[in-house]
């Protein structure tokens, strides 16, 4: 069993703010860039954003529509907003509250993307007048694909995948002096392996201020319980608190796999491991590594993991926890940080250290470098990218 964060340190006493540490400390910790890979990265220098068409993301659902009931599900294009603002723009549309608007995840503002949207019509019939907003500024652009009737609202994280067409360009700032051979191998690695599944820079806000603003969040006292059915309960987090709690657990969650990285066992697993089983939610935890373990790591049926830190964070043991503890012990902005999402009871989860990569496929360009692949819900597709361009350009 883990230790706990000790509770004489000023870290878990004093309840420090971001004042306690310096702008350039929270960037640095905050910085995905500074991340250890598994390999160098093929390429030096490239950019991935030079139009929203270069970074196309399209949401992967698998459901059957029952064609009847009050939930208008649209399929949705979009360039040059943010989800949350479209879901607004159909609010206004349907005339209906904002909270009748279903989404499953956020996408990417500069970018092109498809995602689906649910809207809440008890009339069952859908708004009258074209959806075809006007007050857009240059480059915005949004239109409905399709529509579908179901019975049920489009909840969060329902989608089982997403889809990236990532183009990059400008490449060592000559394609022609790039070892494509050296791509290639390294493409087809990965493809079998995975990459370290960190979650990316836009999880920490510019220059890390969501970590910033985590540390005076949970610098606070926690909002009091409420009696519910004769259960004391914490209120629901607001949906600001809820970012700001993510980033904590993110850039600990960072730190420990960039540990894993460096010692080798981000994809072998530790002795007290908590493995997760590849495509669900399910984890299981053993003493040892054995050689059926190591056999189902290597072939991807099961992942080592690292806390989504909290509390009750208890099925981890042995060398995995150790290793765990002294990353959050040796650096104070981390025991900071852990030691408030266990004042706020936040309880622990698992997330998979390596992240597979479905169907990567790739072409070079006369000006770059496309690739095609599918990722799971709650990863990062710059991620992969990180493990293919040493420095990259938004």
């Amino acid at each position: 069993m883990p230790s706990p964060i000790p509770t004489d340190t000023p870290a878990a006493n004093d309840a420090p703010t971001a004042a306690s540490f310096s702008a350039e400390h929270i960037t640095s910790m905050s910085n995905t860039s500074a991340l250890p890979q598994p390999q160098d990265a093929p390429i030096k220098a490239a950019r991935y954003k030079a139009a929203p068409t270069d970074f196309v993301v399209h949401e992967v659902m698998d459901i059957d529509f029952t064609e009847d009931g009050e939930h208008l599900w649209l399929h949705v294009q979009k360039v040059g907003m943010n989800t949350a603002f479209v879901a607004q723009l159909l609010s206004e549309w349907a005339e209906i509250p904002l909270r009748d608007v279903g989404y499953s995840g956020l996408k990417d503002r500069h970018a092109l993307t498809t995602q689906w949207f649910s809207l809440r019509l008890p009339k069952k019939t859908a708004p009258s007048t074209p959806f075809a907003p006007t007050d857009l500024n240059d480059g915005e652009s949004v239109s409905i694909l399709a529509e579908q009737w179901h019975n049920k609202k489009l909840s969060r994280g329902a989608h089982r995948a997403n889809r990236f067409i990532v183009t990059l360009r400008d490449i060592d700032a000559d394609i022609k002096g790039v070892d494509t051979a050296a791509v290639d191998s390294h493409l087809s690695h990965i493809a079998k392996v995975g990459v370290p599944n960190y979650f990316g820079v836009q999880r920490f806000g510019h220059h890390g201020n969501n970590v910033r603003d985590a540390l005076h969040f949970l610098a606070r006292p926690p909002r009091p319980t409420k009696a519910n059915k004769g259960k004391k309960r914490r209120p629901a987090p607001r949906e600001r608190d809820t970012l700001l709690l993510s980033a904590a657990r993110s850039v600990i969650f960072n730190h420990i796999l960039a540990a894993r990285v460096r010692d080798g066992s981000w994809n072998t697993g530790l002795d007290g491991e908590v493995f997760n089983l590849a495509g669900s939610g399910s984890i299981f935890t053993s003493a040892q590594m054995d050689e059926t373990l190591a056999e189902r790591v290597h072939i991807l049926d099961i992942h080592p993991t690292a806390p989504l830190w909290g509390t009750h964070n208890d099925k981890v043991s042995g060398a995995a926890a150790e290793l765990e503890q002294a990353v959050i012990q040796g650096t104070p902005l981390l025991t900071a940080l852990a030691s408030g999402l266990e004042r706020h009871e936040l309880k622990a989860q698992r997330r998979a250290l390596r992240l597979p990569i479905e169907a990567l496929n790739w072409q070079w360009l006369d000006d770059g470098l496309q690739l095609d692949f599918i990722l799971p819900t709650g990863s990062f597709a710059t991620s992969v990218l990180a493990s293919i361009v040493n420095t990259l350009y938004g």
